[in-house]
């Protein structure tokens, strides 16, 4: 697991985060192909999440994305969805829990003080009642409704999203997000955004993430 760096904590990073969220079904190509196309565009955390998988099976697909991500962009921070034993077994830096996954408070002693935990979150209620884990970052979704998934929620737009970003925990937005929609999101105090749809369905996922990334690099 990641030791303490400056550039494992949201707060601590010289730019606005671009994460990339990996679903297998939203992949236009190779999955593995494209993880590492749009890390070269400029991704810094790589977030693996699959459900279907088990056991050894996910150690190795997460460890095959994770080298082909770091050979694109050898300083990417790698995240795990909701196993945090899988973390553990590949030596990721952190992982993103959900509402089915370990406590912040459980995951902490087991992952060390430089790792980064984050969670998935819906509103600003369930933000604020984070605000005194030890959280390093949060997830807020749908922004806008998804580009790789049917939506289950209401886009809760950037208004709730500013609301979440004065709670005292950085927040990543997510949710049917785009080059041209960064600017509001960063207006609204983001740290950064988690995307999906927009990459992994791109037919050129490194100039898209290019794109992302000039838009979030953009002064305000």
């Amino acid at each position: 697991m990641a030791k303490d760096s400056p550039a494992a904590t949201p707060w601590n990073a010289p730019r606005p985060i671009l994460c990339l969220v990996v679903d297998r079904a939203a992949s236009r190509r190779p999955l593995v192909e494209t993880v590492a196309e749009a890390c070269a565009g400029g991704v810094d955390w790589l977030q693996l999440r699959d459900r279907e998988l088990e056991g050894a099976d996910w150690l190795q697909w997460g460890e095959e994305l994770a080298a082909a991500a770091r050979r694109s962009a050898p300083k990417i921070r790698i995240l795990v969805n909701r196993r945090v034993d899988v973390a553990l077994a590949m030596g990721a830096d952190g992982v993103h829990l959900g509402f089915d996954a370990m406590t912040v408070a459980d995951a902490r002693p087991l992952l060390g003080e430089g790792a980064l935990i984050g969670a998935s979150t819906h509103g600003v209620a369930e933000v604020r009642a984070l605000s005194n884990s030890r959280i390093d970052y949060v997830h807020l979704a749908p922004i806008y409704p998804p580009y790789s998934k049917p939506a289950s929620r209401p886009p809760l737009g950037t208004e709730a999203l500013a609301e979440a970003c004065r709670q005292g925990i950085p927040v990543i937005a997510q949710g049917g997000i785009d080059p041209q929609r960064c600017s509001a999101i960063l207006q609204a105090g983001a740290a950064g955004v988690a995307i999906t749809g927009t990459l992994l369905g791109a037919e050129n996922p490194q100039k898209t993430a290019e794109a992302l990334r000039a838009a979030l690099d953009q002064p305000l």
